[in-house]
């Protein structure tokens, strides 16, 4: 009697088969996590959005209070006057254009000299009082994004006039300094602020 061997043919895959399974696989994969980068670049625009939309409207809340409560110049002593151009006292006026119109001085309610403006060096919006330090009233991370991103425009500021003063503010600011472009949000807003007291002559 022979014995005959018996042999076991082992079959493998084919490339095809192969390469098939890697793509499905790949786009198994790939798909979720296109969803999940996509969430996080969505949620990280959401709360730069957030963040810059809280920080403007306290800055505008609190420049408007300030400029609501303004005072008119009524110093005849350039050197206790706030309101100067060109060492003329602007006697009798609410508020003066400073820095090309990217700055506001006016007499707050407090009797002092303050004044908002746009620092070019970093692109933030301060304020002064008195002439002391300016303090920043913007987030290290939010940008006002050029010169014309902050302008203030006048009517009525003078005693030469009936009309009520008011201050108009452009503000063009963007969140999220320093990421990509795509997460950055950019907000521009133009409000009126009028001044509360009745502007009449002293």
């Amino acid at each position: 009697m022979k014995l005959m061997s018996i042999q076991h043919i082992q079959k493998g895959y084919t490339l095809i088969e192969i390469l098939v399974a890697v793509g499905i696989f790949t786009i198994l994969i790939a798909a979720p996590t296109g969803f999940f980068v996509g969430s996080l670049r969505g949620q990280l625009k959401t709360l730069a959005s957030q963040k810059l939309l809280d920080n403007t409207s306290y800055t505008l809340e609190y420049i408007s209070r300030s400029l609501r409560m303004a005072k008119k110049e009524l110093s005849a002593d350039p050197l206790t006057a706030c309101l100067l151009e060109g060492g003329t006292i602007l006697y009798g006026h609410n508020y003066q254009i400073t820095r090309g119109g990217n700055g506001l001085k006016f007499i707050n309610y407090k009797n002092e000299c303050q004044e908002f403006f746009l620092d070019e060096n970093d692109h933030r919006l301060k304020e002064s009082k008195n002439g002391a330090a300016p303090v920043a009233l913007t987030a290290e991370d939010l940008e006002i994004t050029s010169l014309t991103g902050l302008k203030f425009k006048l009517s009525g500021e003078s005693q030469a006039d009936t009309d009520q003063p008011r201050v108009t503010l452009f503000l063009k600011i963007k969140g999220a300094r320093g990421q990509k472009p795509e997460l950055q949000p950019e907000i521009k807003i133009q409000t009126t602020i009028s001044q509360r007291n009745l502007d009449v002559p002293y």
